[in-house]
This record gives structure tokens, C-alpha cells and sequence, in this order.
């Protein structure tokens, strides 16, 4: 995710990092040099295409407007409501934390090993569900926080934030088991766990269910055609101007196309999309230090203004 910055107006027409443009300068380049052609052979040949009125431009630019901003929603929407959810994701895994410290009894020997465990797996849960959403190898991250009898089963599990789940239920029940914790509190820190499932359960739906292909395929092909048949209604009108006039127009579309295509997927590695890292990083860091760890893992800091 790219870091909020406040650059100059200058340096604000110059900055590539988070802009769309790398991204769609080909069809910019496209749309802009069939402009500079047509606006050749109008110019050498005054007669090859007639004036035609730019009211139907207007309508048909209107109406794309609209499907791209319907779709510029929804997108956001979907990229909020990950964040939304990853936030609900920090607070659950810090309040379990609290909870195993605060009501586990530490008096028994085996307390402080169940707290550890407890929170050592929450960690590794935060970890699984990110690389399960990215479509990563997660073992490095994950593997120093599972208790190495559970290894053989973990690589083997067909959704491994699920079976994590599982081992903090596994967990929870044997604190039950050596009255390690009251009934009532028993109940809440489940409630804690079903929320984290909750979280995980909805993360798979954003990333599994992609907007409606029909749709996106509509809005690419209207926003072609309008690009390509532009700069036949404007070249009579602005001449040498239309290829300027033209590109910008397409830059101002195929933006909001690509920058919607990747907000869609909030879950991934793009400039725009959530740094789950870091997130993921931060929980780690709050809960060893919940623990009393001082060898913590340093902060992931942006680089050029992007945080992973």
C-alpha cells in the first residue's frame, strides 16, 4: 500500500509510485499515436473525414462515466471492507492475547506454557491467513510458532488457517479440562476465536467471488471502443490538439478501469492494495511483547513510500 504523501503540485504530474499509469500507459500511447494519425491524414487530406457532431461522444463518455464509477465502488467497497476486517483481526488477536494473560492461572505450571501456546498460535494464525490470501508459502513464518508434533498435519491441512483454528480451540478446551480458567471466561475467549473465523471466512469470500466477469467485460470493451472512435469527432473541431486531448481522456478511463481491477483484489501485492505484512508483523510484535519477549522483530517501514 503506498503511504500517504503530500507532494508538491509540481512533483504531483511527475510521481509514478501509486500512480495507474504504468499500468495503462500502452493504451494511452495507442489511443494517442491513432489520434496523431488520424489528425495527419485530416490535416493532408481536409476532406477525409467529416465534421461530426460531439454530442454523441458526450452521451456515450456520460454513460461510461457512470459504469466506471458504479464499478470504482464496488471496488472500493470490497478494498474497504478488507481493511474493515483486518482491523477486526488485530483488535480479536490482541484481546485474546489479554485474556489468556490476564485469566489463565499462572499458579499451575502448566499456565504459562498454555498462554504461550495460545498466543504463539494466534500469531501463526495471522500469518496463515495472509499467506492463504496471497497465495504464499507460509511455513517460514509459521512453523517457529506451531508446537513441531503438529508440523506433518499442518503441511498436510487443505486450509491451513482453519486447522490453526482448530489447535487455539484444542487449546481453549484444555484449559477447561485442568480448570485453568472459569466457564465464563471460557465462553469469551471462544467468542474471540468464532470472531477470528468469522474474519478468515469473510477474507475468502472477497478473494474467491470476483466481480461479475459480464460486467468488467462490458466496461473494458465501451471504454476501447469510446478511446479508438474519439478522435474521429474531435479531429475536424481541434485539429493538432486531438491526440493531446484524446490521451488525456483515455488516461482518465483506463485509470479508473485498472485502479478498480486492482482494488477488486485487496489482498495482494500491488501498490494500491492492503500491506498485510505489515499488519501481520504488527500483531506479531503486540503479542511477543504481550509475552515479555524482548527479541522482537523490527517494525516493517515503507520503502519509497510503499508498505507491503
Amino acid at each position: 500500500m503506498i503511504v500517504k504523501q503530500n507532494p508538491s503540485a509540481i512533483k504531483l504530474f511527475f510521481t509514478l509510485r501509486g500512480s495507474i499509469l504504468p499500468k495503462v500507459y500502452p493504451q494511452i500511447l495507442l489511443i494517442g499515436l491513432i489520434s496523431a494519425l488520424i489528425t495527419n491524414i485530416q490535416h493532408g487530406f481536409p476532406s477525409s473525414f467529416s465534421s461530426y457532431s460531439v454530442a454523441p461522444f458526450t452521451l456515450l463518455g456520460i454513460a461510461l462515466s457512470l459504469f466506471l464509477g458504479f464499478r470504482n465502488n464496488a471496488s472500493y467497497q470490497r478494498w474497504w471492507e478488507a481493511r474493515g476486517l483486518w482491523g477486526q483481526l488485530v483488535y480479536d488477536a490482541r484481546s485474546l492475547c489479554r485474556q489468556a494473560l490476564s485469566y489463565i492461572d499462572e499458579d499451575k505450571p502448566i499456565g504459562r506454557d498454555t498462554q504461550r501456546r495460545l498466543i504463539h498460535l494466534s500469531i501463526a494464525f495471522t500469518h496463515a491467513v495472509r499467506h492463504r490470501l496471497r497465495n504464499t508459502s507460509p511455513w517460514e513464518d509459521i512453523e517457529r510458532f506451531v508446537d513441531p508434533k503438529y508440523h506433518s498435519k499442518m503441511r498436510q491441512a487443505k486450509n491451513l488457517p482453519d486447522y490453526l483454528m482448530r489447535l487455539m480451540g484444542k487449546e481453549l478446551g484444555y484449559c477447561r479440562q485442568q480448570h485453568l480458567l472459569s466457564e465464563q471466561m471460557v465462553q469469551n475467549m471462544d467468542e474471540r476465536l468464532n470472531s477470528m473465523t468469522v474474519v478468515l471466512a469473510a477474507c475468502e469470500r472477497i478473494h474467491n467471488t470476483p466481480l461479475p466477469f459480464a460486467y468488467t467485460l462490458l466496461v473494458h470493451r465501451t471504454t476501447y471502443l469510446y478511446c479508438f472512435m474519439l478522435p474521429f469527432g474531435l479531429v475536424s473541431s481541434l485539429g493538432w490538439v486531438t491526440p493531446l486531448i484524446c490521451s488525456v481522456i483515455a488516461y482518465t478511463f483506463f485509470g479508473l478501469d485498472a485502479l478498480s481491477e486492482e482494488l477488486e483484489s485487496p489482498f495482494g501485492l500491488a501498490d494500491n492494495q492492503l500491506p498485510l505484512t505489515a499488519l501481520s508483523r504488527t500483531i506479531e510484535i503486540n503479542l511477543l511483547e504481550a509475552l515479555g519477549e524482548t527479541d522482537l522483530p523490527a517494525d516493517i517501514s515503507p520503502i519509497k513510500g510503499y508498505l507491503p
